[in-house]
């Protein structure tokens, strides 16, 4: 046992089956691991300890996206500028489908940051002779108003009216209702961040990604999409 590792004493009262033993030995591997590598890590340089703890926020932040990637959009109803109900993935099957999502007003700016570079990439119709080389993707940005911002909803229609491009309003959708399941399925526990998705035909979440817009998450966009 290496000094400054406190286990926990247990007591095992009753065990049934040769399984249960082996999940406790397997356990208690596992604990003697994390101790060697507490005591290890208090051996190493500051810089180098920050260049693990980064390593290990970047894989804990991926693989959390890797756990939607796969999975069924969650059924959402939403609303349009002008009140017109849409059903996720139900209304935009058939196609591939990039959907952003903010649930604060941090998070909103940091979305509002992929307006004109998607609107340009995958909404605008291009002329000439590049005008049979567009996409044809579905495209909604849905900030959400959950809990006492609900009431809110309202008002955040008719600020977009007034001050985002008229272009863009049919790409947009308001949510009002419970967070809960959505921070569940979708893996976003991250109130400042806007998260994204790709869901393909099926509705299916193909790629997952968050934060503000850079041109490599575009670029991982468009391969998924084509």
């Amino acid at each position: 046992m290496h000094p400054g590792i406190k286990i926990p004493q247990m007591i095992i009262v009753v065990v049934f089956g040769s399984h249960l033993v082996e999940r406790f030995v397997m356990f208690i591997l596992y604990v003697q691991r994390v101790s060697r590598l507490f005591h290890n890590f208090n051996k190493i340089s500051y810089m180098k300890k920050r260049l693990v703890l980064a390593v290990i926020l970047m894989t804990s932040f991926m693989n959390s996206h890797g756990q939607v990637v796969g999975k069924i959009f969650p059924d959402m109803e939403a609303e349009t500028v002008e009140d017109k109900k849409v059903k996720l993935p139900q209304d935009v099957k058939g196609k591939f489908t990039l959907l952003g999502l903010a649930y604060s007003k941090k998070s909103e700016d940091d979305l509002n940051t992929w307006f004109q570079p998607v609107f340009e990439k995958f909404i605008q119709k291009t002329n000439g002779l590049m005008s049979g080389f567009g996409y044809d993707v579905n495209v909604y940005f849905i900030p959400m108003f959950t809990g006492i911002n609900a009431a809110a909803t309202g008002t955040a229609k008719r600020k977009a009216l007034k001050n985002i491009d008229p272009q863009l309003l049919p790409f947009i959708l308001f949510y009002r209702g419970d967070l809960k399941p959505y921070k569940e399925s979708l893996d976003f526990d991250r109130k400042d961040t806007p998260y994204f998705f790709v869901l393909n035909a099926d509705g299916k979440i193909v790629y997952a990604t968050s934060g503000k817009y850079t041109q490599d998450k575009m670029d991982k966009v468009e391969e998924v999409i084509e």
